[in-house]
């Protein structure tokens, strides 16, 4: 039986949504009647839709259940005011599907109608989307973006890697730092081994030194190594084309790298500005590069979770525990945003070395017999719990002030690894 509306809202609908076309399934409050309807993916078609059905519903409140929290259809209804948007993910959908479907059968008008059905009978589970500041918003994007060059530069530096190991390892061996002007300036001067044998040591040496290479020790062991070295291979065929290949690599670097320091320099221009960005900047080993992530990880709306553990949960850091019979079992989180995931485990190891309580909690985990990375997700576990309660209170993180408090719980941490007085530290 089809439940009741909630009079809430003036009308539900759900939308199977695609590159060129929507698949709307809608339906009224106090109506068993549903419409179905295809809608073009274009501006004036989608405000033309919008406009029909603020006028036909008095600008009353209408809910809408679509697959995505973000993109081009998400951000053309957000400017009408009366659409209230329910995400819902993918996979629930998709299993929804599977079992009142079991062959698998799938059709865009029948998701539209599956994902209004979800609306209508489950929409205590879902959460409106409530859009933060465009503050926020923007660094969130900033920070996403940048992280899309940060993996391309990745990608091209291993490219580049594989193909010296090919004709010339010595470049390999000489730069530990391939994401770097130094590397590219490099490769572009002496893209072969032969090249750079050919080079004079004066040319070697004010290229180093242009480029504030001020180690005289490891420009002459870099100097005594070019002596000796041989080349891998004397082919024609292999030397050419990868040489060509790595200055095509390079040029991609160059700009790949200049895109990076562009955002760096917006992400630095819109941090600041934003009112809780003081709570995180001042966090042991946060940085001008983690403290933005972090503040976006937990935003600004202090309502928008209501524990620690919701974080926990929501960042990946939190374990999946499940149970059947008398089976127990404990696994990683696998629907999470990921790089949400990744600031927490990146900063939490940033901080072994700078908070003397986490550094001292890693290697009792270790101790334990935890490996390195199910340490460091255990103290981002930790820290997360710390960081929550500062974000609610709108009050900085104090060391000092921590371990005061671990001191007075009597904390098994104090007392099994014998730390310090607070007082002292």
């Amino acid at each position: 039986m089809t439940p009741e509306p909630n009079p809430e809202f003036a009308a539900f609908i759900g939308i199977d949504w695609a590159d060129a076309k929507h698949d709307i399934c809608l339906q009224a409050a106090g109506s068993r009647q549903r419409e179905f309807a295809v809608l073009s993916h274009r501006p004036d078609a989608i405000d033309e839709w919008a406009a029909a059905l603020r006028q036909r519903f008095h600008g009353q409140a209408v809910a809408v259940c679509l697959e995505i929290a973000r993109g081009p259809l998400v951000y053309a209804l957000q400017k009408h005011d009366f659409f209230v948007l329910f995400p819902v993910n993918p996979a629930t959908l998709a299993k929804y599907r599977q079992a009142f479907q079991p062959s698998h059968a799938k059709a865009d008008p029948a998701d539209a109608q599956i994902a209004l059905e979800i609306l209508l009978c489950h929409r205590d589970k879902l959460k409106a989307l409530q859009p933060q500041s465009v503050g926020i918003r923007t660094l969130e994007r900033l920070l996403e973006e940048r992280r899309e060059f940060v993996d391309e530069q990745t990608r091209i530096t291993n490219r580049l890697t594989s193909a010296l190991k090919e004709y010339f390892p010595l470049a390999n061996a000489w730069f530990d730092e391939k994401a770097s002007a130094l590397f590219c300036d490099f490769l572009s001067h002496w893209p072969s081994l032969k090249q750079l044998q050919r080079a004079r040591r004066t040319t070697l040496l004010t290229f180093f030194r242009e480029h504030h290479c001020y180690q005289p020790r490891l420009i002459e062991e870099r100097l005594a190594a070019l002596q000796r070295a041989a080349p891998l291979t004397d082919d024609a065929a292999v030397i050419k084309p990868k040489a060509l290949m790595v200055e095509g690599l390079v040029d991609q670097l160059r700009v790949t790298l200049k895109a990076i320091a562009r955002f760096d320099a917006e992400i630095e221009s819109v941090a600041p500005t934003l009112p809780d960005y003081a709570l995180f900047q001042a966090l042991p080993g946060a940085g001008p590069n983690l403290a933005p992530r972090l503040l976006v990880a937990f935003g600004e709306r202090r309502e928008r979770f209501a524990s620690a553990a919701d974080v926990q949960m929501f960042v990946g850091v939190a374990p999946v525990t499940e149970s059947s019979g008398k089976q127990h079992w404990v696994h990683w989180r696998l629907q999470c945003p990921t790089f949400l995931r990744q600031t927490f485990v990146e900063w939490a190891a940033q901080t072994i070395t700078r908070s003397f309580w986490a550094g001292a909690y890693y290697r009792q985990q270790r101790a334990k017999g935890c490996a390195h990375q199910a340490a460091v997700r255990a103290l981002a576990f930790k820290w997360i719990r710390i960081l929550f309660r500062c974000w609610q209170l709108r009050t900085p993180y104090d060391e000092s002030a921590y371990l005061n408090a671990l001191q007075r719980r009597g904390s098994p941490l104090l007392a099994s690894l014998a730390l310090p007085s607070p007082a002292t530290h």
